[in-house]
């Protein structure tokens, strides 16, 4: 193993417990994975009580402090507070994820792993700020919205919108608007409604058994902060369940009702949601002079936040980050690296991950394969499988990740470059909103590594998609027969994700071998490839340099000459979509050969 381009961390403190011995820790592997990294190891057998002068003794060096333990977390920073220690802490479960074992004796190189890449720090999460004053409209069919209006007057500003398909009887007093209209369509999120109403009608003052209806109107506008959908009628918007502010119910369900309304009671002031993605609109390859390109992100995002472009910036989507439930597809799919995830960004991600594999080699681990997971759904059933089962595997490495959908192909590369046997990523049962681009990337990496020779049976990269943890042991038992191959790469994830996927490709074809296809075909939509041109009808117009967003197709300024720039090409298919005379074609590949990063024609 290179660790020649590792970053020292010369000044930290890890500490690693047994809890109360309840864990076998390998010190050896540990130690060699700690001094590898340039950090002091010291280890506890009761840090979070009678040893607790330990922890505090290091926190008053100022020197940064990383715990191997995350249930007694609240404590070590309470306590370091109290003591005011201003030393940077960091927390990682080794327990369930690694000591609470079979295999756990074992372990150590995967403990050293973790600690490594707990070290990196997480930079703070950008914030979009959202308002709502309470204004609530609630779209009902009967009783049942009136009622849970009167539940909330006192807290909410109401208006009931019934669909008048049946009779419902005057409340004695108005104590809100009570109207008639069917919802056509709404926009917006928390703070920010606007529904599109039709058959919008008021209620007769006279009305006597039932209401009776004035003249409708179609295409009224209603502007709220807050809907409350008790029609039982289809969503208003798609992926419904993480809009923010929009609320929906079956009305027959009292149990879901009463939870729509006391979540309702709690969306009245100001609030911050995390912006989980970034963007560059500059870097975007969806359309050039009113032609369209790339629509891998308008494609697959499950809540309508990506749009195409309008006026000036009609050549890019547009991302509303009010709307975003920051399930990453955008950013797994996205071939020139205008949308990343934000939380964390690429760069801190990719760093962890480097850090847990090359740590886990540094202290004498091998073949490891790399469970990623998220916090909702994977630690849970990775806790539970410590506690009641067999535990992980001492190869399995788990890293969290925000949402599993956001895996890119970088991602899963560059794992297999830095030395990865295997990666499994771990899924609920039923597939969550934006998981499409999750399952692409998947089918890509197969198709590399089945290209560069690598085994392919047990997959390489594949997705285990369940709720139980038994479950997930037995799907990562023929995982464990998965072995290295070639020399592991230590490169630094320096770049843009585009960037970064360069490199692991260009290590995952050198650990190949000369036998290594030096052309490799790939599915359609892969992120990088050829422009094939029909020389015979090509008349030179260059319309195609015109509207190429990456410079990949440009003109000879010295003489009547296309040239294209292999390396360049992101597959967006602007060029297509422009030639005037459909000569150019679209050649999904991974090229190795050097020309590719040279023009030619």
């Amino acid at each position: 193993m290179n660790a020649g381009n590792r970053q020292p961390m010369s000044e930290r403190i890890a500490f690693v417990c047994s809890c109360e011995d309840s864990m076998r820790l390998d010190g050896r592997a540990l130690a060699r994975g700690c001094a590898a990294q340039g950090t002091e190891l010291r280890t506890a057998e009761h840090l979070c009580r009678s040893q607790l002068d330990r922890f505090l003794a290091a926190v008053g060096t100022g020197r940064p402090v990383t715990v191997a333990c995350t249930q007694e977390a609240p404590l070590f920073a309470e306590e370091a507070a109290a003591a005011g220690a201003t030393a940077p802490l960091s927390f990682v479960n080794v327990r369930e994820q690694a000591g609470w074992a079979e295999e756990g004796a074992a372990a150590g190189p995967k403990m050293a792993g973790l600690l490594a890449a707990a070290a990196i720090p997480l930079p703070e999460t950008p914030l979009v700020p959202l308002a709502s004053e309470g204004v609530t409209l609630v779209l009902g069919r009967d009783e049942v919205a009136i009622a849970a209006a009167r539940r909330l007057a006192d807290r909410l500003d109401l208006t009931v919108l019934l669909t008048g398909a049946e009779a419902v009887t005057p409340p004695g007093r108005a104590e809100f608007p009570i109207l008639r209209g069917r919802a056509r369509s709404a926009t917006g999120w928390l703070g920010a409604f606007e529904v599109v109403v039709d058959g919008h009608a008021a209620a007769s003052p006279a009305s006597r058994a039932a209401f009776a209806w004035g003249p409708p109107r179609d295409g009224a506008r209603s502007r709220c902060d807050v809907i409350l959908d008790l029609t039982g009628d289809p969503p208003l918007f798609p992926a419904h369940g993480v809009r923010q502010g929009y609320l929906r119910a079956d009305p027959a369900d009292a149990a879901a009702v009463d939870r729509l309304i006391l979540e309702a009671r709690e969306l009245v002031g100001e609030f911050d949601k995390p912006r989980f993605v970034s963007f560059e609109a500059g870097l975007c390859a969806h359309g050039r002079n009113k032609r369209t390109g790339c629509t891998r992100c308008l494609d697959l995002c499950p809540t309508g936040a990506i749009t195409p472009g309008e006026g000036l910036l009609r050549d890019s989507v547009r991302i509303s980050a009010e709307i975003c439930a920051g399930c990453g597809a955008c950013a797994a799919v996205c071939p020139t690296g205008a949308v990343t995830y934000a939380l964390p960004p690429p760069a801190t991600t990719l760093a962890r991950l480097r850090a847990l594999l090359l740590g886990h080699a540094e202290a004498g681990g091998r073949d490891p394969v790399l469970l990623l997971h998220d916090a909702a759904h994977g630690e849970p059933l990775i806790e539970a499988l410590a506690r009641h089962g067999d535990g992980l595997p001492a190869r399995v490495l788990p890293l969290r990740l925000n949402e599993c959908g956001v895996l890119d192909l970088a991602t899963l590369a560059a794992a297999f470059a830095w030395g990865a046997a295997g990666v499994r990523v771990l899924l609920p049962a039923r597939r969550g909103h934006g998981s499409e681009g999750l399952f692409r990337n998947l089918d890509y990496a197969a198709t590399l590594l089945e290209g560069l020779g690598r085994p392919t049976s047990p997959p390489r990269a594949a997705a285990i998609e369940t709720d139980d943890p038994f479950t997930l042991a037995e799907a990562l038992a023929p995982a464990m027969a998965m072995r290295g191959t070639g020399e592991a790469a230590s490169f630094l994830p320096l770049g843009t994700p585009r960037e970064v996927l360069r490199q692991a490709l260009a290590a995952l074809h050198a650990a190949a071998g000369p036998a290594a296809p030096a052309v490799l075909p790939m599915p359609a939509l892969a992120p990088f490839g050829a422009a094939v041109v029909e020389a015979a009808g090509c008349t030179l117009c260059l319309a195609c340099t015109m509207v190429c967003p990456t410079g990949a197709f440009s003109a000879n300024p010295e003489t009547p000459q296309l040239r294209f720039l292999e390396d360049a090409c992101v597959q967006c298919g602007l060029c297509v979509a422009t030639c005037p005379e459909q000569v150019i074609s679209l050649a999904p590949r991974l090229n190795s050969l050097p020309r590719r990063r040279s023009r030619r024609w």
